[in-house]
């Protein structure tokens, strides 16, 4: 057996959220809606992606464990769009000793959201 995908699904509380979602996952991070059936919505984009799961006791650098990590080309970028939708910071920017630039943020949920690019 081969799993060929990991899927993270965040719990929202209604269907009014799921514009919160399209408005942070779609709009800000520019993730397109690959999927919607009122009651579940999917982000994602055509890029091939591997398979990952990772379990920590930390995020890192004494950070705690996000709930989502999500790599962009650009987290410079990333950031500035978080900053101008008035988007609080919770961590970073910074370049990290093993080679990523990221930084934290809270999703409309509260789900904890590292966003990073190798560099």
């Amino acid at each position: 057996m081969k799993v060929n995908r990991i899927v993270a699904n965040i719990a929202v509380p209604t269907h009014e959220a799921m514009q919160a979602a399209q408005h942070f996952y779609g709009e800000l991070l520019g993730l397109e809606l690959l999927m919607d059936h009122g009651w579940i919505a999917t982000y994602g984009n055509a890029a091939k992606m591997t398979v990952q799961m990772s379990v920590a006791t930390e995020g890192g650098a004494g950070t705690p464990v996000p709930d989502v990590s999500i790599e962009v080309d650009d987290v410079d970028e990333a950031f500035t769009r978080m900053q101008a939708a008035g988007i609080a910071i919770e961590y970073g920017p910074v370049d990290e000793l093993w080679g990523v630039r990221r930084f934290y943020v809270r999703d409309p949920f509260g789900r904890l959201v590292n966003i990073l690019s190798h560099r």
